[in-house]
């Protein structure tokens, strides 16, 4: 699932909403007890209002498992909050049996540091029983693998990232409607042209920063990381050794990328580019206004302009072209995508796992499904969904972003990750702001690794 907007807070409000979420949710889930004919699952539940995806798609599921087991009832606990407080969260409620739902959703982004602390039950003993995980595909069911070779999770989806641009923009400023870029020079070149002849728009963004958090990572730095080199090795973890890699060439070329874009004054204002908010900025109000170029994003962004999400732009297939991200020079494999994801997983202090992974399966058939994927702009990880033509023409996009999972990658979420992916924001964010070099931001980052990665660092 995708990276989200998180909300526009100062630290002490947020600390105080941080608290307000933990006395509320923790008071939800021990409200019941650990009734065995009620299951309790907890949700991430959008912070825009207008949006009610999972909601109403959890109250669908909710009907069908409740009509399907008589007796039975089902909690839907929703955490309001945006994303780290949302992470937070979870883990509060998991460390106690009084507090733990049955089921609950986990970006990949975290899961392995939820097994490692020991809060997650492994589904290998119920995957092994149910047939519809063989039509998962590896890479999904790799993403809820942690080191000990157990699965912990079961993914509802994926996403991939490329480049959205606006065709009347790319018109004005005399650039084919039908773009396709090669080199990351021809990404830069597009977005100085556009800067010369549509000058009241902002050419090109690339999320970047602490306050963008995870989409800067993933949205921007990697997905021009994993651009560089030969595409056939991890840039930044080493399998073999199970070592995290020093920022070599490959790292700094990624970082004068995002230095290009903002010394030249490419991108947003660097005042809006580090907004917390610059995601709902960039696909409620630059993209829908064409006001926006070039946008590197996710396959998610039509969630947002469908009928009945508040934000509804019916003519974005029109107006909006695609293309897939190069490579640095164009080598093999000529395009990058980055994916992640979301599962659903059993928390180890879950009163009743057996009837948890019973309403997983009910979600998680292949009518609903596809129902999910289409709803959510989400991409298949079910063979048999992403197979039906009725999914691949569901929704513009849809097959292009299906397309990508040939060439993806996934990020090395293993229990230092979300550090690492902190050290990479700060030397993003160095470089937009000019108050480093990039060879100054890319120093600092390995010293920052060293100490993400308990030392277990290796340059190449």
């Amino acid at each position: 699932m995708p990276v989200r907007p998180t909300a526009v807070r100062s630290a002490l409000p947020a600390l105080l909403v941080t608290a307000a979420l933990t006395a509320t949710t923790l008071t939800a889930c021990g409200s019941s007890g650990s009734d065995p004919d009620t299951l309790k699952v907890s949700f991430k539940q959008s912070t825009d209002n207008s949006i009610k995806v999972m909601d109403e798609f959890l109250a669908g599921v909710k009907k069908q498992f409740e009509k399907e087991n008589p007796g039975k009832k089902v909690e839907l606990i929703p955490i309001k909050a945006p994303d780290s407080e949302y992470y937070t969260k979870v883990q509060q409620m998991l460390r106690s049996p009084k507090t733990a739902p049955d089921l609950v959703y986990e970006d990949t982004f975290l899961i392995n540091s939820d097994i490692t602390s020991g809060y997650l039950k492994p589904l290998d003993a119920y995957l092994a029983k149910w047939p519809d995980w063989n039509q998962f595909i590896d890479t999904a069911k790799t993403a809820a693998k942690a080191e000990d070779g157990k699965t912990y999770g079961v993914p509802d989806g994926t996403d991939t990232r490329g480049l959205w641009y606006d065709k009347g923009i790319f018109a004005k400023a005399g650039l084919p409607t039908d773009w396709q870029p090669k080199t990351w020079d021809e990404v830069l070149d597009a977005a100085r042209t556009i800067k010369k002849k549509v000058p009241d728009v902002t050419p090109l963004n690339v999320y970047t920063g602490k306050p963008a958090g995870e989409a800067a990572t993933m949205q921007g730095f990697e997905m021009l990381l994993y651009g560089t080199g030969d595409g056939t090795t991890d840039p930044l973890y080493d399998s073999a050794t199970k070592k995290w890699i020093a920022g070599g060439e490959g790292f700094k070329d990624a970082l004068s990328f995002v230095e290009t874009v903002y010394r030249e004054k490419l991108g947003p204002d660097i005042e809006t580019a580090l907004d917390p908010n610059i995601q709902t900025i960039v696909r409620g109000d630059l993209l829908p206004q064409g006001k926006l170029g070039i946008d590197l994003d996710g396959s998610w962004l039509p969630q947002d302009w469908l009928a009945g999400s508040g934000h509804e732009w019916p003519e974005w297939s029109k107006k909006l072209g695609l293309a897939y991200m190069p490579t640095q020079h164009g080598q093999a494999p000529g395009k990058v995508s980055m994916s992640g994801g979301w599962t659903w997983a059993i928390p180890a202090k879950a009163a009743n796992p057996d009837l948890a992974f019973d309403f997983i399966k009910t979600m998680q058939t292949k009518p609903n499904a596809q129902k999910w994927y289409i709803a959510n702009s989400g991409i298949a990880v079910r063979k048999d969904v992403a197979a039906d033509p009725s999914y691949a023409e569901a929704q513009p996009g849809i097959k292009f972003f299906t397309d990508l999972v040939a060439s993806t990658h996934y990020r090395p979420a293993f229990p230092a990750y979300p550090k690492v992916s902190t050290a990479i924001q700060e030397a993003m964010e160095g470089v937009t702001t000019g108050d480093k070099s990039v060879e100054e931001a890319a120093r600092d980052y390995d010293e920052e690794l060293k100490t993400a990665a308990d030392n277990q660092v290796i340059e190449k």
